[in-house]
């Protein structure tokens, strides 16, 4: 047990310090992620995210106590001292009609999340999660100075790149009436930078004037998240629960500069210092309206066997408004649906059949609505995945069980019509959790 704890406090210390150091670095290459506040993330661990992202009917998971956030009822389930911490990793590839495809990749810390039990039936948890994150770097290149024109061949180049993303700190409670009956809300502080630059540029004219356009913003402010849970026992070790938790529509400030800046090109094509800046507006604070989002969802588990669940969300994000104005952003909905399957928990003999087995589906029509390259008009942008993963229990003691979850997500979003972009991804992520009994009193004879 002290090997692990031990393995788990440097891994617990080397992620608070790199989360809190990467606050501002892109962790995503999605040209999607210019639109709204970016590609959000949903407020959920590895074990949940492998069974297809299912949590709001969900709270323990094969008698382990686990962090869900997505739902903050599930806490008054916890029944042990949980710390759950974990790392993501990347794989993207970009196509586009007509286009060499592009082969991009990221790393970062994804979660870190504790969880005490206060009483009997109630639990507080906190921790910090990602929001939402931008990352994307591309060109369009038009010949005949931006005219298009097929007889000059001079080219204007117009970049467009951004990086940053939101953090979500959370602290909430949990608690239950009649063990059947279980609440929850979390207060979570929304924070971080977001970065769009934009640069129109004549390389092969000598002495021109180039246009870079920079927009930093810097976000924070509170937002709240409530979540009910009924668990009808059908037997001492069948349970059906039925949840929901819902995200509150409250505003968040911002405080942004607006930059636009000349410069030009040295003879051997490096960027000179900027001449001037025609307009320079710092520290200009307005309000982002967030929206109200709902998710549904229900389980059924056997105990140390087997748990099965979906889960159906919808966002309101049409009444996403930024300064007043709506980025373009429509409502979503998200349908998941998965499960895990333990073959024999008590197994002596077969390591291989203590494992838990995960998977699931994810379909997605995301808050995207992205005008058409060719062809006019706009595209709601969907997603589709497949998860999977495996929960691999370790060592522990009498007091004290581990657990590595690895989870693994295949998906598509986009799509190659009207000039767009298609993304095939590869997500993985590893948690490390921890359920401990904590703050104990014993009793002497």
């Amino acid at each position: 047990m002290t090997r692990y704890t031990k393995f788990f406090i440097t891994f617990l210390l080397t992620a608070i310090v790199f989360k809190a150091s990467a606050q501002t670095t892109a962790t995503t290459s999605s040209p999607y992620s210019q639109y709204g506040l970016g590609d959000l993330v949903p407020s959920l661990l590895p074990q949940n995210l492998s069974m297809g992202g299912i949590s709001t009917g969900v709270n323990t998971i094969n008698r382990y106590s686990s962090i869900n956030p997505q739902n903050p009822a599930s806490y008054a389930a916890i029944g042990f001292t949980v710390i759950d911490a974990g790392i993501y990793a990347n794989r993207l590839s970009l196509s586009q009609s007509g286009e060499p495809s592009q082969k991009n990749g990221s790393f970062r810390m994804s979660h870190v999340a504790f969880a005490i039990p206060v009483t009997t039936g109630s639990a507080l948890s906190f921790g910090l999660l990602p929001y939402s994150q931008v990352g994307y770097n591309y060109t369009k290149t038009i010949k005949g100075y931006g005219t298009g024109s097929s007889i000059d061949t001079n080219a204007t180049n117009y970049i467009y790149s951004g990086e940053g993303g939101l953090n979500k700190a959370y602290i909430g409670y949990g608690f239950s009436i009649a063990r059947s009956f279980l609440f929850g809300i979390n207060a979570s502080y929304i924070f971080g930078n977001i970065k769009h630059n934009q640069s129109v540029e004549m390389p092969q004219l000598n002495g021109a004037l180039n246009t870079s356009v920079e927009r930093n913003n810097a976000v924070g402010g509170w937002n709240y998240d409530y979540g009910f849970q009924y668990i009808y026992d059908m037997s001492l070790t069948r349970h059906l629960t039925l949840g929901y938790s819902g995200s509150a529509g409250t505003q968040i400030t911002s405080k942004s500069s607006y930059i636009i800046s000349h410069y030009t090109f040295d003879v051997s094509g490096n960027r000179n210092v900027n001449l001037d800046s025609i307009v320079n507006q710092q520290n200009n604070q307005s309000k982002i309206q967030l929206p109200q989002v709902h998710h549904f969802g229900v389980s059924y588990q056997q105990d140390l066997k087997f748990l099965v669940g979906a889960d159906y969300s919808i966002g309101k994000w049409a009444d996403l408004r930024i300064d007043g104005t709506n980025p373009g952003t429509v409502n979503s909905s998200t349908f998941n649906l998965g499960g895990q399957y333990t073959p024999n928990i008590n197994a002596l003999n077969n390591w291989l059949a203590t494992l838990d087995y995960r998977a699931g589906i994810t379909l997605d029509n995301t808050y995207y609505n992205v005008p058409n390259v060719t062809g006019g008009g706009y595209t709601n942008i969907k997603s589709k995945s497949v998860n999977l993963g495996v929960g691999i229990p370790l060592r522990g003691s009498q007091t004290s069980y581990y657990k590595l979850n690895l989870a693994a997500e295949f998906g598509q979003r986009g799509t190659l019509n009207n000039g767009l972009v298609k993304e095939n991804f590869i997500n993985f992520r590893i948690g490390f959790t921890l359920n401990d009994k904590w703050f104990q009193r014993y009793k002497f004879d």
